[in-house]
């Protein structure tokens, strides 16, 4: 047996926000639109998804990840460690965050709650309204 879901992360008090459900396939457009109607406590949107694959066999009680996506931030704004540096001087802890732990890049999202997080090499950054 195999199912698709596509998890969609918002902002929390002190790790994200989940919400899961399953999708046929993974299809971005189709994700896109169903983070429109998540709503997480306070209020929180969605400021991206992944999809994930789960499996299990004939003979398994419990299902495993078998195949996760890269993550799809719904829009932000992409800086860099000298864009950070530049744009916003006082932010000490956040410039030293980046210099001591090798981030090239973050990604700010306001969707509902800022969060800025480090943005990896294969995180995909989509227009989002």
């Amino acid at each position: 047996m195999k199912k698709n879901f596509v998890t969609f992360y918002s902002a929390g008090t002190f790790f994200a926000e989940e919400t899961t459900k399953p999708i046929n396939f993974w299809d971005v457009p189709l994700a896109v639109s169903m983070a429109q109607d998540v709503k997480e406590r306070y209020g929180a949107t969605p400021y991206g998804f992944r999809f994930s694959t789960r499996e299990r066999g004939e003979d398994e009680l419990d299902s495993r990840v078998t195949e996760t996506s890269p993550f799809y931030y719904l829009g932000g704004e992409v800086l860099t460690l000298e864009q950070v540096k530049s744009k916003m001087p006082d932010e000490k802890i956040l410039i030293s965050n980046m210099e001591n732990n090798d981030m090239d890049r973050i990604i700010i999202n306001k969707n509902s709650w800022r969060v800025t997080l480090p943005l990896r090499s294969t995180d995909i950054v989509l227009q989002y309204p």
